[in-house]
């Protein structure tokens, strides 16, 4: 006897299967049914616990690409987030490190795979970190103007700490300015003006200016100048009652001054003041000398005699 299907098995709980049916449906979407992309991303490294007292010493690629494939829904969330390759320099000794770029070391959202990694390895040239104190040695070309020099040439500062590898630091013993060009200068002035570094230690203290200060003087001759006449002031004595009625006098001079001027005794004026006698009848000998426009002014170096009698 041929039995009858039981068809109510079907409807038999019905609502469930609905819902098993649509759950199946969007997990076969996601995982199947949604599209792949095939896809190069950068992903910057990330240096971690390097101990104070080394440094990297080389340039070296501090981003690696990868290949990544996955729905196109993580690829999109993946690219959203701040995905990076951690790398532990704890154990970093001096010396040459080479980084292996394994892909189970990127951190990826689960459904994405790695196709690829670019460059696979970096090497770190791991050194110590060193500071030196280097002065600066200003670097100068041309002469001052004729009849001028050069007094001083001071930088400020006058030294810089160096702070870098040890291989690079080591090698440097001071550093100099760039080109300062005193040619023709007649004035002093301050300036400011660049280091001249090397490649290496461009990349350690970047474009780095100091102050230098430039004195310029006139050329000063010492000359010894005689028969300078003494004036009375303030008194009523003739100028035949001096003895001596004149004096020397020694004399730093601008060179341009002495080459211009045909009697030097021109350029000084000595008195005596009469009220300033001494009980022994001695008068002090002031001498200065004449300033002129545009150049320094003269030093009195000595005088001699530096004080006149009054004869009776």
């Amino acid at each position: 006897m041929r039995t009858t299907p039981d068809l109510t098995v079907l409807t038999r709980h019905w609502l469930l299967k609905l819902l098993s049916l649509i759950i199946g449906a969007s997990l076969w979407y996601f995982v199947v049914g949604e599209d792949r992309v095939d896809l190069v991303v950068t992903i910057p490294l990330e240096l971690r616990n390097l101990p104070a007292d080394l440094v990297i010493a080389n340039q070296y690629k501090k981003e690696i690409e990868v290949a990544v494939s996955g729905p196109r829904r993580l690829i999109q969330e993946m690219r959203r987030q701040n995905i990076s390759l951690p790398i532990n320099l704890e154990k970093a000794t001096p010396g040459a490190l080479v980084i292996k770029n394994e892909p189970e070391s990127i951190a990826l959202p689960r459904g994405i795979a790695v196709q690829r990694v670019q460059p696979a390895n970096i090497t770190l040239l791991v050194d110590r970190l060193v500071h030196k104190d280097l002065t600066i040695t200003p670097v100068t070309k041309g002469k001052p103007a004729a009849g001028f020099e050069l007094q001083r040439l001071t930088l400020s500062p006058a030294h810089i700490i160096v702070t870098g590898p040890q291989t690079v630091v080591d090698k440097e013993q001071a550093l100099s300015t760039s080109t300062i060009d005193l040619e023709g200068a007649d004035r002093s002035s301050t300036f400011q003006v660049h280091l001249d570094l090397n490649e290496a230690l461009l990349k350690l203290l970047g474009e780095t200016v100091v102050e230098a200060n430039v004195v310029i003087r006139e050329i000063m001759v010492r000359k010894v100048v005689r028969d300078v006449p003494i004036n009375i002031k303030a008194g009523d004595l003739p100028t035949g009652k001096l003895a001596p009625a004149t004096v020397s006098v020694e004399a730093d001079i601008p060179e341009q001054i002495v080459h211009a001027t045909p009697e030097l005794v021109m350029l000084f004026r000595a008195s005596v003041n009469a009220a300033a006698k001494s009980a022994n009848n001695e008068l002090p000998v002031q001498v200065h000398g004449i300033n002129l426009p545009g150049h320094a002014p003269i030093v009195i170096v000595t005088i001699t005699p530096n004080t006149v009698r009054i004869l009776p």
